[in-house]
This record gives structure tokens, sequence and C-alpha cells, in this order.
């Protein structure tokens, strides 16, 4: 029988690491169990081994003796697990040929999304206040004692700072440098000119620093993952707690950050009533994020979104990752999520299959 093929698009080194079992934390295992259960044989491409124009693409699938390079038709329904800016023209031109590829977008600037959910009056009361520019930030200075700066187009935490009022004369600014917090005094009426060039040039944001929940000490947010699965609704796959190191601002698991279950985190932050409480008005600002997305980002599908929640129970986004880093389940001690991550886009892809439409 012939075989239905749902394509995962890999970046280049986890592509070239399929032989030999080097992908990183994707896990090609999870892909072909979730595969199988929709009937489906995934087979792992990189962009330019596709060729529209013949409608043939290279592609590793596994076989008896591991995986194998082989020609295979272009699959219909294709998963982006690489990263892409909006308008990349590799992915531009597979959906002008009719080819479904779901998040063909994966790196989304982090002012564009603010700018899209600022739109929604609902959404709007759940985003920090926000700027950008050298203007942006003085304006910031005056309304906030506490900001963090954030690229724009960064992941995993990577170059994120905090700027915080020590007294009426100076305030400190905090960073990452080789896996250790640094602290430098600043003066406001002379801010270091690497500083202003980075904001100036726009390559960063502007936050209000949200007063974060803390779990034993640790400040923690939660990474919410919300897909769409079979029957192409999105739901919320599942959630967990990423906590900062001890005396640090940055709770991402690849600068020192620590996943756990969203529940304990929050029990110990709060009583149990509310903690269940929080973390159902997560999920439910996660899927009212999704849903004004959508509305924007064509073929959006598979996100993790990082939601903050204050000590007074107030919650905020603060950010949307267009290629959800799933093994944060893992670390969590949440296997069976971790897998289901997997699952729900395999169910996505026969749904497209056979013939459901895209958002």
């Amino acid at each position: 029988m012939e075989q239905r093929l749902v394509g995962i698009l890999l970046n280049a080194a986890a592509h070239r690491g399929i032989p030999r079992g080097k992908t990183g934390w994707e896990s090609l295992a999870c892909y072909e169990e979730a595969a199988a259960a929709y009937g489906l044989t995934p087979c792992y491409l990189k962009l330019s081994d596709i060729n529209p124009g013949s409608g043939y693409s290279i592609a590793y699938i596994k076989g008896p003796r591991g995986y194998k390079r082989m020609a295979v038709p272009i699959p219909q329904a294709i998963h982006n697990r690489a990263i892409y800016p909006p308008g990349n023209a590799g992915t531009e031109r597979l959906a002008a040929c009719g080819v479904k590829v779901f998040n063909r977008c994966s790196r989304y600037g982090k002012d564009e999304i603010h700018r899209l959910l600022e739109l929604d009056s609902e959404l709007r009361q759940h985003l920090p206040d926000t700027e950008a520019g050298n203007e942006g930030l003085k304006r910031m200075m005056e309304r906030h004692s506490d900001l963090i700066l954030k690229p724009r187009r960064g992941s995993v935490g990577k170059g994120v700072m905090r700027l915080r009022r020590e007294d009426k004369e100076s305030w400190a600014l905090d960073y990452l440098h080789n896996g250790q917090m640094i602290t430098a005094n600043i003066d406001p009426s002379r801010l270091p000119f690497p500083l202003l060039d980075r904001i100036d040039a726009e390559s960063y944001l502007i936050q209000e620093r949200i007063p974060l929940a803390e779990a034993d000490g640790r400040p923690f947010d939660l990474r919410v993952t919300v897909q769409r699965g079979w029957g192409g609704e999105w739901a919320v796959t599942g959630l967990f707690a990423k906590l900062a190191p001890r005396g640090g601002f940055v709770s991402n698991i690849a600068r020192g950050g620590e996943a756990a279950e969203a529940a304990l985190a929050l029990e110990q932050a709060f009583s149990s009533r509310a903690a269940a409480h929080y973390r159902m008005s997560a999920s439910w600002l996660a899927l009212a994020v999704a849903r004004c997305l959508e509305r924007s980002l064509p073929g959006l599908a598979d996100i993790g979104l990082d939601i903050a929640i204050t000590q007074d129970g107030q919650l905020y986004f603060i950010e949307c990752n267009g290629r959800d880093q799933r093994y944060g389940f893992y670390k969590a001690g949440l296997p069976e999520i971790w897998k289901e991550s997997y699952r729900r886009p395999m169910g996505y892809a026969r749904y497209l299959l056979d013939g459901g439409g895209m958002q």
C-alpha cells in the first residue's frame, strides 16, 4: 500500500545529524510513533532538497536498516520545525504550489506580536508596558523602576538584560556573560554608548519587568503549548513552569532555568484553590492569544506561549515561540505530555491531508 507522507522540515544541523541519531531535542522516535497513530510516514526534509518544479524532494525516511535518503514526492502537508522569518521564499513557494506548510514562519519579532495583540481590547490588559528606541527607554525609565531589555528576534533568553533603579542617582544593569551574572552601575544621565547603540538600532524592546510569583524563592513563569490537532481546532497540549535560578531574572531553561510541573510551582506560590484557578486562567489566556494571532499569521498551528503570573495574581502574556522547545515537558517529568506535543501536529497533518483547510 502506498505510504501517506508527512513532511518534517528541520534546520540544517538537525537534518545533518539524522544518520547519527544526533538531532538535539527533536525526537524522531516521537514523530514516528505519533505519525503511525494517524497512518502516516514521516519524512525529514531540508528546504534546499525540495524542488517544487519537479514535484520531488530528497528526504530521510526510516527503514529496517536505519534512515535512508531517497527521492519522494513532496509531501502535501509539512510541519515546519526550522527557523524561518516571515516571507521566506522557500516556504512561500511551497505554499504557492498548494503544499500545506503549517507553522510556515517560526520566528516573529516580539514587537510584531505585541502590536497584533494590542489591537485586541480584551488582551491589551494582559500586555506589559512596552516601548522601543532611546526615547522609549527614557520614557520607560520615568514610568518604571524595573525594566527588561530583550532582543526583538532573540530566543531562549539570549541577550536579555535587566535595568533597575538602585536609588535616585543610579541604576544597575544586570546581564549574563559566559553563564555568570554581571551587574554594572549606570548613571541615568550618561547611559553607556553600547547600550544606547543597541536600543537606538531598534533591535531591542524595553518592557516593564513583571513581578513574577515565586516558588521557594525562585521567580517563575509558565510555558503553555498550544497546538492544532485532528479537526483543526486549537487546544492546550500542556504547560509547565520555568523557574529562574536563585538571584536570576531569566527563566529560560537554556539560560540556567529549571522546568517543573506547573501545579507544583503554583501550589508553592498560592493556595491550592488559587493555583488551580491560575492554571486554568493561563490556559484560557494562551488560547485567546493563539486565536488572535491566527487572524494575521497564516499557517499558525504550533506555538509555545510564556505567561507570567504576578504575586497578586495578575496574568501577563510575555512571549510567543514559533518553534516551541518541547523538551521542557520531558525535563519537568511529564513524558506523556512531551509525546502528546508530537502527536497533535501529526493529527493536524492528517486532517489537512484529508481535505481540512488551513486558517
